[in-house]
């Protein structure tokens, strides 16, 4: 079943005189989805971006956490695994080459997951190696994902 997902993205850089020159213009945007939340964003602050805003990475980072997550707590309900809650930090490494072009290399998943006491803590940390057959975000990327999770008894 296919679908479609649609959004807005809107410059706010210009400083009166649009793109007149490279340093002539911010690298801020909004991104715009009807009845949500506008998210203000930048480019990486090793750009020059503005480091309180969202950049490109920081969202795909993101991204690729929250699917897992999700995914993570369906398939822990489904195998009676109580998870009390999900905090993840993920690390993602990227390189930019003398061009200019970057991409990321990969990213680890670091989620610290409390579990009721007695869970099954084999069951829980094989859940994770599941994930990716199924999670949209990690379907779509072309870099390895890795998964470090740490566990605790509630």
């Amino acid at each position: 079943m296919e679908h479609s997902y649609s959004a807005e993205v809107i410059w706010t850089g210009n400083r009166g005189a649009g793109t007149i020159n490279y340093r002539g213009y911010d690298r801020t945007w909004d991104i715009a989805v009807p009845g949500k939340a506008v998210v203000h964003c930048s480019n990486d602050p090793l750009l020059g971006g503005d480091p309180t805003k969202m950049n490109p990475e920081d969202l795909l980072l993101s991204s690729l956490s929250a699917c897992h997550m999700l995914w993570y707590l369906h398939y822990a309900a489904n195998a009676g695994l109580i998870v009390s809650s999900y905090r993840d930090s993920p690390i993602g490494v990227g390189e930019v080459e003398k061009s200019g072009a970057g991409r990321f290399l990969s990213a680890t998943l670091r989620p610290e997951i409390a579990l009721n006491a007695g869970a099954d803590l084999d069951l829980a940390h094989d859940l994770h190696h599941r994930i990716h057959a199924v999670c949209f975000i990690a379907r779509s990327v072309n870099f390895p994902i890795s998964y470090a999770p740490t566990f605790r008894a509630t």
